[in-house]
Formats: C-alpha cells, sequence, structure tokens
C-alpha cells in the first residue's frame, strides 16, 4: 500500500510539473532588443588567397570583393525583416502602420558595408513603406559598442589573452589536431578533390598549401583579433566559403565543388565555431569585449520597463524595438559572458548562423504586473537560406528558448524576472569595461 501511495505522489508531482511548465502565457511583449548577425556574403579573403588552399578555383559569388553582403543573403534579410513584421504585429508591438511604427524603432549596425547593408535589408522587411534611419559611427570613429577595445572603452591585456586561451587548452593547441582529426581530414579531401575514404591518401597537389597539417598554436595577436591561432586561422579562410556557397544558393557543383551536403557543412563549421569560441568566448575575452554590448541591453530593458531615461542605453523609453547588427565575433563574445547556449537542426552548438538574432523580450505578466525577460535564438534553418524561403507564423525561422543560467526558473521559455536578469548580467559584466555613453 505504501508503495501505491509513493507511485501516486510520484505521478501527481509529475503532473505538476508539466502543467506549470504548460501554463498559459499571460504576458504581454512590451519591448524586443534584437541582437543580429549580417547575412550571407562572400569569402573574408580573396579568391587569389583561398586558390592556393585548393586544388580547383573557389567559384565566384553574384557579388564581387571580400565580406560583402550577396544579393541572395539580401533578400534573406528582407524575408526575417518580414517575418519579424507579422510577429512583432501579432504581439501588438508594431501596428502595421509603418510611418507610425517607425517612430518606436531603432536600429543601429556597425559601419561597414556589409553589417550596415545587412541593417538596411532586414529593415525593408520589417518596415517596407518606412523610411528607416541606421545609426552607425562613420570611419575612422569606432563605435564602441561593438568594438569596445579599439574604442578605448575597455583594455585588452594580450598576453592574459594568450594565458587564458592556452590555459582552456591544457597549454597544449596542437592537442587539437587530433581532437578534431575526423574534421579535418574532411576539409583536405574537399579541398584537394578526392573521397574521404580514399587510400592511401593524396599527397598534397604541387604549389597548394595543405592547411589541414599547418601547426596550431596560439601567440599573441590585435585588439581586434585578441590571439593568433596559427594554422587554424588558415583553416578557418579555407573553410569560410563552404557555408556560404550553400546558403546563398550557388548550383550544388559550387558548395564545395560538389562534396559537401548540409551535413558535411555542419560538421565542417565545428572549426569553425572552435576558433570562434576560443578567441571570444574564452571567459576573460568575452567579460573585456562583450561587458558593454550587454550592459546597454540590460540598461535598455530597465529603461523600457520604466519608461524613464538612462545613459548607457540603445534607443529611447519609447523605443518598443531595438536592432542591433554586428558579426558572428559579437555575439559569440555575448553569449560567452552570459554563458548562454543553443542548438537548432542543421547547425553545430552555439553557431551564429548568417543573419542569426539573440532576441531579449520585456514581457509584463497582466495578473501581476510583472517584468520577464525571454531570451530566445532566431535563425532561417540552412535550406530556408538556400531556398530563400518566405517566412510566416505558420511557418517561422527555427527557434530555440535560451537558458539563462542562475535566472531561467520559469517555465518551458526560461523566463526570468527582469530583477534578476539584471542580477545575473551584473555579476558577469566588467565595470571596468564600460561606458555609460
Amino acid at each position: 500500500m505504501k508503495k501505491q501511495f509513493l507511485s501516486l505522489g510520484v505521478l501527481i508531482l509529475s503532473c505538476t510539473s508539466f502543467l506549470s511548465a504548460q501554463r498559459v502565457d499571460d504576458t504581454q511583449l512590451k519591448q524586443v532588443i534584437l541582437f543580429g548577425r549580417h547575412g550571407v556574403r562572400t569569402p573574408v579573403v580573396p579568391n587569389s588567397v583561398l586558390d592556393s588552399f585548393s586544388s580547383q578555383p573557389y567559384p565566384a559569388f553574384s557579388v564581387s570583393g571580400v565580406s560583402n553582403l550577396t544579393v541572395n543573403g539580401a533578400t534573406n534579410e528582407t524575408i526575417m525583416g518580414s517575418y519579424y513584421r507579422l510577429w512583432l504585429t501579432k504581439q501588438g508591438v508594431l501596428t502595421g502602420k509603418d510611418s507610425a511604427d517607425a517612430a518606436f524603432v531603432y536600429f543601429r549596425a556597425t559601419g561597414t558595408p556589409l553589417i550596415a547593408g545587412t541593417a538596411k535589408a532586414f529593415a525593408a522587411g520589417m518596415l517596407p513603406e518606412a523610411a528607416i534611419n541606421i545609426n552607425t559611427y562613420t570611419a575612422p570613429a569606432i563605435d564602441p559598442l561593438f568594438d569596445p577595445v579599439d574604442a578605448g572603452v575597455a583594455q585588452l591585456d594580450l598576453r592574459m589573452a594568450v594565458a587564458a586561451v592556452q590555459g582552456r587548452l591544457g597549454g597544449n593547441p596542437q592537442s587539437l589536431a587530433s581532437a578534431y582529426a575526423p574534421e579535418l581530414a574532411l576539409v583536405r579531401s574537399v579541398l584537394f578533390g578526392y573521397a574521404l575514404d580514399q587510400t592511401p591518401v593524396p599527397t598534397t597537389p604541387q604549389g597548394k598549401l595543405d592547411v589541414s597539417v599547418l601547426p596550431i598554436s596560439i601567440t599573441t595577436g590585435t585588439t581586434t583579433t585578441p590571439v593568433t591561432p596559427g594554422g587554424l586561422a588558415d583553416v578557418l579562410y579555407a573553410i569560410d566559403p563552404f557555408a556560404m556557397e550553400y546558403a546563398d544558393g550557388l548550383p550544388a557543383s559550387d558548395v564545395g565543388w560538389g562534396q559537401l551536403n548540409a551535413g558535411g557543412i555542419t560538421q565542417i563549421t565545428r572549426l569553425y565555431n572552435l576558433l570562434l569560441d576560443l578567441e571570444y568566448r574564452t571567459p576573460y575575452l568575452a567579460r573585456v569585449q562583450s561587458s558593454n554590448m550587454a550592459s546597454h541591453i540590460v540598461r535598455s530593458l530597465v529603461q523600457g520597463a520604466t519608461g524613464n531615461g538612462m545613459t548607457g542605453t540603445v534607443g529611447s523609453p519609447s523605443s518598443k524595438v531595438v536592432v542591433l547588427v554586428g558579426s558572428n565575433t559579437n555575439m559569440t563574445g555575448f553569449a560567452g559572458l552570459l554563458h548562454l547556449d543553443w542548438v537548432l537542426p542543421g547547425y553545430p552548438p552555439d553557431t551564429c548562423a548568417p543573419g542569426g538574432i539573440l532576441s531579449f523580450e520585456l514581457r509584463q505578466s497582466q495578473s501581476t504586473g510583472e517584468y520577464v525577460v525571454r531570451v530566445s535564438y532566431v535563425t532561417q534553418t540552412m535550406d530556408q537560406l538556400r531556398n530563400r524561403t518566405p517566412l510566416t507564423l505558420t511557418a517561422p525561422p527555427a527557434i530555440a528558448p535560451v537558458f539563462v543560467p542562475g535566472c531561467s526558473t520559469r517555465n518551458a521559455s526560461f523566463d526570468c524576472s527582469l530583477e534578476d536578469f539584471v542580477r545575473v548580467s551584473r555579476h558577469a559584466i566588467d565595470p571596468l569595461s564600460v561606458d555609460l555613453r
């Protein structure tokens, strides 16, 4: 009998936990901050460099030059903006009257053509009938929100940066070559055009550089790229075009010269994410490089809840939608600072996909008046990017709720009370790496 009562008690507790996670959401969206990455672009180094890594020439994109937003990349950004137009209208934040809504929307982006162009394309989808101002810093001025070190807001100790990354690798960076041997082998087979299971492995073509065997080391970098990872940097240059080729819709024969499908790109992307993780998620580096962004986002959420103007924010107290567009390095560092993780189909964990967005929703309970913060990661899947798939509320992009450690205890959406979100963020933020402009 006692065993039966125990089983019944466990069942009741299980049902209670399930029901509490499934409670009707009585919150209303008051403000959202969308922190996103630029769209699909051309490679970060010219083809003249890339071609030294491969037996065949790299394919050309729809636009020329280095790190430029592609035509399809801009289209996908507009598609994503259009999705948010639908979602924000349903949430009651936008009305569908673009000229009126524009007064409550704030855009800020780094000033490069790639990222400013991404913001413009996104705005064209969100508010197609309005003229939107994209706030940027004009060179030589540096935006402290996206680059606090070069802007003089944060001080980076380059020796500490090397030590911090070396410490994560047990002082032996070359161990990554064995840890990621399957990925490096796949990279080599794609670059030199042979089957992965071919034996013996073909020799390196004459006059070509085999990036898969270059020594990996961690040495002093620059204020922009804190450490130099030796041969791992060349691996990144060589593989970076593959995901962009697929996402941009290039013919299958041009995606890794016909040797890579979506699954292969996912595997190779692990190497790309590895380098980003080391350079920007390493705790010391995340704290120095991302505290200013985190501080501005947190203070903006408080400003949105109180309606009182504050320094060190983005937008104004009346800004219902704040869109910040930067690079994957900005997003990776920010996620590392607050220990945010996500995973979505077709991507390795914590991938900052082209056009992907970290969303911070400020919501208010209609029953208690309490403000909560709901964090999610939103991105088009690789196939949605490749096919330029229209997005709707019934056919949305991929969305992952994001858990905020020390804060998310509420429900299946991992909501935090605003008070707890502020507390956790303040603990993570380095006050010496923050300005209040």
